[in-house]
């Protein structure tokens, strides 16, 4: 079962959200961040195949704040409209609303994050300033200029080794400023390798993704 509800962030800003609901019995709460193209059909769909490995899965809508029911094409345009609302939210505010989505989720905000693209950054943050249970950041470009954040929780992150946005040098300042997280590289996968609706989407690579970020979260995770 899947639905949209409001949530509230501390801030008392309302956003909307997808929810999708296990149709068993409940293994504990996911947020799933949005790319920079909103919560679209392909977000919704992660929600729902995190629901059916038997997660409570929320994405919280971000843009909100900016623009509310935002959802973009994968193209040029949908890209260049997506950075320039990501941009302007920033980082403070995601973070409220992720915790807003952690907190309908567990009543002490102990859910998993999971974040794609420039979510992937925004989990990053989430995992630096918030006590939520773990995170997992897919192809996150802007984590190595935030550095000087510290994860409070487990992270694991996944990089695609042919991501021309996301350079070797960059992985290895991440990994050289946090060897304590595991961070997985996929060779023959690009920037958003487990998008469905991209070109580069990579299906061997992303079934080995969730497999590891479901073991991730199968350890952290509370019911």
């Amino acid at each position: 079962m899947s639905e949209w509800v409001e949530l509230t962030a501390s801030d008392g800003h309302a956003l909307n959200a997808y929810r999708a609901m296990p149709a068993g019995a409940r293994k504990g709460g996911v947020v799933v961040v949005q790319e920079i193209f909103g919560v679209n059909a392909h977000i919704r769909s992660v929600c729902d195949r995190y629901a059916d490995a038997g997660y409570e899965a929320v994405a919280p809508a971000l843009f909100d704040r900016i623009r509310p029911s935002v959802e973009l094409n994968y193209d040029e345009a949908g890209v260049n409209e997506g950075r320039e609302l990501a941009a302007a939210i920033g980082w403070d505010h995601p973070t409220q609303d992720i915790e807003a989505a952690a907190r309908s989720l567990h009543p002490d905000g102990k859910a998993g994050v999971v974040g794609y693209c420039w979510g992937a950054s925004w989990v990053w943050m989430a995992a630096c300033r918030l006590d939520i249970a773990c995170a997992a950041c897919y192809y996150g470009r802007h984590i190595v200029d935030l550095l000087d954040e510290k994860p409070r929780c487990p992270v694991i992150m996944h990089f695609g080794a042919q991501d021309a946005s996301i350079p070797p040098e960059a992985v290895e300042a991440i990994r050289a400023a946090n060897p304590q997280i595991p961070i997985y590289l996929y060779e023959d996968a690009g920037h958003g390798f487990n998008c469905d609706k991209r070109a580069d989407f990579r299906p061997e690579a992303a079934a080995v993704a969730l497999e590891r970020t479901l073991a991730l979260f199968a350890e952290r995770i509370d019911s």
